[in-house]
């Protein structure tokens, strides 16, 4: 286990004594002075460093659980959810819920504030913000498997702009506007002076945001996928093997289908293997020359991009990018 995960919920802590008990102190001091960049257009904010976590290794679901249990207002969209601790804590903080459709029972009865999709297609997010000042996004479902069996990660970002998106986000969600919205009002923000950006699918059209940022790849491409059957996120791969970037991926063997790209670029000589976990490499996450990130609950599908809600991030941060580099090489060697 990692050390890290012994001094975990002191830094959720650290970081909830900011956001939560000392609302009634300087603002500015705690969350950082927000400004804007010279074309007026980039909020810019100073904040804590974003906190990563890797399921199960990292205990996702306690952490969970402690942060709602420590937050005044919570708003949550879950594609699935059947934890008994995360159901409680998010009924005692009478927090606003949503689930998808298909996954509802678990917590219907038990959650108040519960509501769910309308469609067959998926509400796929994953994410929570808290007191309007932290998003909690990523590959995780708060389910027993999510949390004990497969590979997933949680990325933890105090941001009142981003939060603000995840927040317009999930009102569209609860007031039962599925697959249709509004764009990201920040799609692009600074944070301690390295840029994110910030998507929500299908109205910003995620796989164009995914396929740009890999465009820029020089050096490498390394990825992590659950399910990745879009063709042109794939080619693009294809391409950038063959002009001498060095590419590194990890497909779920569960969706190693005919519509999967592992074969073709497997046949192209790039280094792409199936997983070897029991249960499921739940990750949909790109690295990108060491330094930038891709995750959320995008998987590089067509579904996820035009009929799913999603969210994307892209995190040019080359220190969370050295926390996501661990991790893939953990899932390759184990």
């Amino acid at each position: 286990m990692r050390s890290r995960t012994k001094i975990i919920f002191l830094v959720f802590a650290f970081i909830l004594s900011y956001a939560v008990l000392n609302t009634d102190l300087d603002i500015d001091r705690l969350t950082g002075d927000t400004t804007l960049d010279s074309d007026g257009q980039i909020p810019s904010e100073i904040s804590k460093a974003p906190i990563v976590l890797f399921c199960p290794r990292d205990s996702c679901g306690q952490n969970l659980a402690y942060m709602i249990n420590s937050s005044e207002k919570v708003h949550c969209a879950f594609f699935d959810l059947d934890i008994p601790e995360v159901i409680g804590a998010l009924e005692m903080k009478n927090a606003l819920v949503v689930v998808d459709a298909d996954n509802f029972k678990a917590a219907e009865g038990k959650i108040t504030n519960l509501r769910k999709d309308t469609r067959t297609a998926f509400m796929h997010n994953k994410f929570c913000i808290f007191d309007d000042r932290t998003v909690l996004t990523g590959s995780f479902n708060p389910t027993k498997n999510g949390d004990e069996k497969n590979d997933n990660d949680v990325i933890i970002i105090s941001s009142e702009h981003l939060a603000e998106n995840y927040e317009a986000e999930f009102q569209e969600l609860w007031d039962g506007k599925f697959g249709e919205g509004n764009t990201a009002g920040n799609p692009i923000i600074t944070l301690n002076n390295n840029r994110i950006e910030n998507y929500f699918c299908p109205e910003d059209w995620c796989a164009n945001k995914v396929l740009k940022a890999l465009s820029y790849a020089n050096e490498s491409i390394y990825f992590m996928t659950f399910s990745f059957t879009h063709d042109q996120i794939g080619d693009l791969l294809l391409e950038k093997h063959n002009q001498g970037v060095e590419i590194r991926g990890v497909f779920e063997k569960s969706q190693n289908s005919q519509y999967s790209e592992f074969e073709k670029l497997k046949r192209a000589g790039a280094d792409v293997v199936l997983d070897r976990n029991p249960a499921a490499m739940h990750h949909k996450v790109f690295i990108i020359d060491n330094k930038t990130v891709i995750t959320g609950s995008f998987n590089p599908t067509n579904n996820a991009d035009t009929k799913n809600d999603e969210n994307l991030l892209i995190l040019y941060d080359p220190d969370i990018a050295q926390e996501y580099l661990s991790e893939f090489e953990y899932i390759t060697q184990n």
